[in-house]
């Protein structure tokens, strides 16, 4: 007799192909990512750990959603889904502008360690609402967790695995950026790599927002 675990309606097989997948999905650069280095260039390791933990606790927050059904409610409502796209779309370009503004002064100090209290929120702040005003993080839940469980027989213990699978895998690769960024902190110190490094998050923000909004 084969061996076969279960939590409720996911096997280990079942399992294994969904970490396969949300792995690959994790690795695509997104405006996770680039939320994440804007911190980490900003406020150093600590900026970028800030940073990492808002988008995390944005992911929990967008998977317990789903989970309990709220998912279904804002994708299918299209007053609501619309609007929160629209705050993504401002918001990723909110924080583009702020990034090239930064650029266009290069006044740069040290690394910003985010050390008093308003500045340790800003930068939770950051990757909290550039996720969770993320409807696509929402639509990739509702189309990719169906493929993996039977939304007739699970358990929202199953939905729920699954989905803080997905702010697990990836806090632990942005995690692994903010660490890279960290070894090369003295390079990223020099006025002309910041200001190139701030046209790009900048560039790459709006571009997201501009892709965010074409995409209604």
């Amino acid at each position: 007799m084969r061996f076969r675990l279960r939590w409720g309606d996911v096997t280990w097989s079942t399992y294994g192909s969904y970490l396969v997948l949300v792995v690959l999905v994790v690795l695509a650069p997104g405006p996770d990512t680039v939320v994440t280095l804007k911190n980490s260039f900003a406020g150093g390791f600590r900026g970028g750990l800030l940073a990492t933990a808002g988008i995390a606790t944005g992911n929990v927050v967008q998977g317990t959603a789903v989970a309990f059904g709220l998912g279904t409610l804002i994708v299918s409502s299209q007053p609501v889904f619309h609007t929160l796209r629209w705050l993504g779309v401002v918001y990723l370009c909110y924080l583009g502008v702020q990034a090239l503004r930064s650029a266009y002064r290069g006044e740069y100090a040290a690394f910003d360690t985010a050390s008093n209290h308003s500045g340790a929120l800003r930068r939770f702040r950051e990757g909290f609402l550039s996720n969770v005003t993320n409807p696509k993080v929402l639509a990739l839940y509702l189309s990719v967790l169906p493929q993996f469980i039977d939304p007739a027989h699970s358990s929202i213990g199953d939905t729920l695995l699954l989905a803080y699978t997905v702010a697990v895998l990836g806090a632990i690769w942005l995690l692994l950026l903010v660490t890279f960024v960290h070894t090369v902190r003295g390079w990223l110190q020099r006025r002309k790599v910041r200001r190139g490094l701030d046209v790009a998050t900048g560039t790459t923000l709006i571009g997201f927002g501009a892709a965010l909004a074409l995409e209604g």
